[in-house]
């Protein structure tokens, strides 16, 4: 079974990221990793030996790996058949990078689990390789570079194309703790990605585009960021930090609904309306314009509304019928746009 979350490692960085990998000990979760980026390492012996121990490593803790490899990985490694350097590193799945023809690919999809570019292979060799081996998946690159990633609409029809073929999609999104060089701008799959949260990044390719599994390519992600996605993966409740004034802050860690029938421009929150009974009804206090991220309760002049919370998705006009209590935090407010109704969300502090 594919887990959702994954990180990226690499040799050159490798002993620097064990202490952010062992908080993931036998998780099964998966590791991306490149074998043909030898230009790192002094010597192609120095480069070999770290690659035998960084792969022993992995496997003895129970994570995944996905190998990335081209034609230069046999070179470096003096293996005739990738799929036999496969298997004495323990590699679980490989990730075909440039200089294997098609002919290549589907002869090593016969032996070996695989994945491929689903941004530069068509849906015709996709649907060979899924003729000839059950396990595939459709990996996207990372783009270093800022204004080189994907759009989200050409990423989109891709990926839609690719789940009715029955293949997985997996993705990236940059790490915010230590970023990876030459560049150290990211390590995204979208470009709209490289600058926000890699919790918010991770949501939105898993809610809005459906990504099947999604990898930090960055070196480190810090120890919030990624508990915010473990603990979605587990809990399937959305997380989102706020700031609240003081008189609100009970709200904190209480689970709430997105009311089914919200309309776009803001969520409605189920349980909220409980605040509004007798002896609880809200007094007009901090009425002021509302701006997109503000939390807001209705107060006694709504009547029957007193008490009832939204999360605004867009700026309205001040209304002494509505007081703000708070606020999504300026990292967070794209978070708005991978809630769904009907979705469970929790306030947190930062």
């Amino acid at each position: 079974m594919l887990n959702r979350f994954g990180l990226s490692v690499y040799l050159s960085t490798f002993d620097i990221q064990k202490e952010m990998l062992e908080q993931y000990v036998g998780s099964g979760y998966f590791v991306f990793t490149s074998f043909h980026m030898q230009e790192e390492f002094n010597s192609m012996e120095d480069y070999f030996q770290k690659a035998v121990k960084m792969c022993k490593w992995l496997n003895e803790r129970n994570f995944k790996i996905i190998g990335d490899v081209s034609s230069k990985t046999l070179e470096f490694f003096k293996y005739h058949s990738i799929v036999e350097f496969a298997k004495d590193m323990g590699i679980d799945i490989l990730r075909l990078d440039y200089g294997f023809s098609q002919e290549e690919i589907l002869e090593i999809a016969k032996e070996y689990p695989i994945s491929f570019n689903p941004s530069t292979e068509d849906e015709v060799m996709a649907k060979k390789i899924l003729d000839i081996s059950t396990i595939v998946y459709g990996l996207h690159n990372f783009y270093p570079r800022p204004e080189t990633g994907l759009d989200p609409e050409d990423f989109y029809i891709i990926n839609d194309g690719l789940k009715k073929l029955g293949i997985k999609t997996l993705a990236f999104i940059p790490g915010d703790e230590m970023k990876r060089g030459p560049i150290y701008e990211g390590l995204p799959t979208l470009e709209k990605h490289r600058k926000i949260s890699p919790y918010v990044a991770f949501l939105d390719l898993v809610v809005n585009y459906g990504v099947d599994a999604v990898f930090v390519g960055d070196v480190k992600i810090s120890k919030f960021e990624g508990k915010l996605i473990t603990d979605y993966i587990k809990e399937g409740i959305i997380n989102i930090p706020v700031k609240f004034l003081p008189e609100y802050e009970y709200l904190y860690d209480k689970v709430f609904t997105i009311r089914p029938d919200s309309p776009r421009s803001l969520m409605r929150l189920q349980e909220s309306r409980e605040y509004g009974t007798p002896g609880e009804l809200k007094e007009p206090f901090n009425c002021i314009p509302r701006k997109r991220g503000s939390i807001t309760m209705d107060n006694i002049k709504y009547k029957r509304y007193s008490g009832e919370i939204q999360i605004l998705r867009q700026n309205f006009s001040r209304d002494d019928r509505v007081n703000v209590i708070g606020k999504v935090h300026d990292d967070y407010l794209d978070i708005m746009e991978c809630i769904k109704n009907r979705d469970k969300i929790k306030f947190i502090k930062l």
